[in-house]
């Protein structure tokens, strides 16, 4: 449905990845309240919940069946995005680096430890208490076991990797002060 909202139909696409650097790792342990600082530069930062596989592992050229064996666990995260820029970058046909890669453009929860895949459940996004996101694993266009193998056939996949998923619809604009639960 995020592919729709942002003008695409991802159904006849394979998946696209873009990384982020360390420092956009962001741990949030609930009980307690994570904080990130609204990023420099942009005047239209974005959320994007989603389903976070943590890689514990070691694979490249993975066939799906196999993919699971690299999985360590999952976690919640979200994917900050600095959609001006982002968007800029997309008009210029360059990398979008400086809209996706940026300090906090990534805040998780902790890892749980993998107990096979995760092929449905809930996953929403409230901000200052309304709901913005909501979706289900099972309405991912890529499972994780074929993410990870479409992923594999360009880089090797090593322990502590983290893959974010995708999101649901909804995504949208976020201002200093704003408050997600995820």
């Amino acid at each position: 449905e995020h592919a729709k909202e942002m003008g695409g139909d991802a159904t006849k696409e394979p998946p696209f990845f873009f990384t982020k650097a360390a420092d956009a790792i962001t741990p949030v342990v609930p009980p307690a309240v994570g904080s990130v600082a609204y990023p420099p530069a942009t005047k239209n930062l974005h959320h994007e919940i989603e389903l976070v596989v943590a890689i514990g592992g070691r694979g490249a050229n993975v066939a799906p069946e196999r993919a699971l064996e690299l999985v360590f666990g999952y976690a919640v995260g979200v994917d900050l995005t600095r959609r001006d820029l982002q968007n800029e970058m997309r008009e210029k046909k360059r990398p979008w680096d400086i809209g996706k890669s940026f300090a906090g453009a990534a805040p998780i929860a902790p890892i749980h430890r993998a107990n096979g895949t995760l092929s449905r459940g809930a996953i929403t996004l409230d901000v200052n208490g309304t709901r913005r996101q909501t979706g289900d694993l099972a309405d991912m266009i890529w499972d994780v076991p074929h993410t990870l193998a479409f992923l594999s056939r360009y880089y090797e996949l090593l322990p502590g990797d983290l893959v974010f998923s995708g999101t649901p619809s909804g995504v949208g604009p976020l201002v200093p002060g704003d408050r997600l639960d995820g």
